[in-house]
């Protein structure tokens, strides 16, 4: 196969990740840091090139691993015609306005929800989406931050002095206020689109999240959510002409999948497929941004991944388990800061169980909170 240059908008785990599963296809990666306009090597972290003009220059495909990022770069990287996904797809996963009127165009199931920019449009939602509802900025949200849950009445004024502060600050800010789903659980579906159409979906997985940040995740295999969930990864994905992974996280209520939110991009509730599947999700991306055929995503074994949070060691007895393999970030300590994951792989739902509860007996409960209640 011809050598591949793909360039990755952001230089963090996600774009590490796609390098090492891109170098045995012949596919290597180069990393911009959209704040310093670096080129970075996403492994070594080296500094090995300067400018958007000169890092879209020497590739021939250009993907990002986050959708925070700025117009102005997205418009260059456009133009060029070598983004995948597109800019609008990468938009709709930054700002909630634009992925909820996606939902909405692709007839998918979501919460109820309007749109809030000042006080009156505040007074409107409640009365519209009604209490208990939550609130998140369209722009900037991530891990549980920029969100506000509104109870009961008495706590308005307080949550819109927080909210109007985000809506000043931040330019073109705005809020999307949601009814409040009570749902079971989060699940979530990684999958990858061609150009030419072909889509591969891999197996849901049930999300366990504290703090706003996901803590654990479990393949699953329940057959009637997978088909439903795997005809709104279609509408959404055929709808934004879709290239590259894809993920989608669902709430579960009492069988029926209502859409949280998109991310445009391989995904931490994924990081699974690495030891789980055949082709894991980071090869999938290459593979579809780089028009190749798409990889089996079936599940070759129970399997879970588990955040590392904030932590740059684990204890040497993580090593006596088996079939536990662990995946570091190469960053710098801090507290809450996504430093890696482990993935657990079992030939049984029961003994994977058994595993998670070994793991969980030498990881302390402080740092592991969803692995101790699993």
């Amino acid at each position: 196969m011809v050598n591949q240059q793909v360039l990755v908008l952001g230089a963090g785990q996600l774009a590490r990740m796609m390098s090492l599963a891109g170098a045995p296809l012949n596919i290597d990666i180069a990393a911009f840091d959209v704040d310093s306009e670096k080129i970075i090597h996403p492994l070594t972290q080296h500094v090995i090139g300067h400018g958007l003009n000169n890092a879209i220059a020497q590739a021939n495909v250009i993907t990002a691993e986050f959708e925070h990022i700025p117009h102005s770069i997205l418009e260059v990287c456009e133009r060029s015609g070598k983004l995948q996904p597109s800019t609008q797809a990468i938009k709709a996963g930054g700002d909630r306005r634009i992925e909820k009127q996606l939902l909405d165009d692709a007839n998918v199931a979501n919460a109820k929800y309007t749109i809030i920019t000042n006080r009156s449009e505040f007074d409107a939602a409640i009365a519209y989406v009604g209490v208990p509802m939550v609130l998140k900025t369209a722009l900037g949200g991530y891990d549980g931050k920029g969100q506000w849950r509104l109870k009961q009445l008495e706590q308005v004024e307080s949550i819109w002095q927080e909210m109007e502060q985000s809506l000043l600050n931040t330019p073109h800010q705005a809020i999307v206020a949601e009814e409040f789903v009570p749902f079971g659980r989060e699940v979530s579906l990684i999958g990858a689109r061609r150009a030419n159409g072909d889509i591969v979906v891999y197996p849901l997985a049930e999300n366990i999240h504290v703090d706003g940040v996901l803590s654990l995740s479990t393949a699953i295999n329940e057959p009637e959510l997978q088909e439903q969930a795997k005809k709104m990864f279609i509408a959404i994905a055929d709808k934004l002409n879709y290239v590259g992974v894809l993920a989608i996280e669902f709430f579960d209520v009492e069988g029926l999948l209502l859409v949280n939110e998109i991310a445009p991009r391989v995904h931490n509730s994924g990081h699974w497929t690495q030891q789980g599947a055949e082709v894991c999700q980071f090869e999938n991306h290459l593979r579809a941004v780089c028009n190749l055929p798409l990889g089996d995503t079936r599940l070759i074994r129970p399997t879970a991944m588990v955040n590392i949070l904030g932590l740059d060691t684990l204890p040497e007895a993580i090593f006596d388990i088996p079939n536990c393999h662990t995946h570091w970030y190469g960053k710098e300590k801090r507290s809450g800061r996504k430093m890696g994951h482990i993935n657990i792989c079992a030939d049984s739902s029961e003994q994977l169980n058994d595993t998670l509860k070994k793991l969980a007996s030498i990881l302390p409960v402080a740092d592991f909170p969803a692995l101790h209640k699993h």
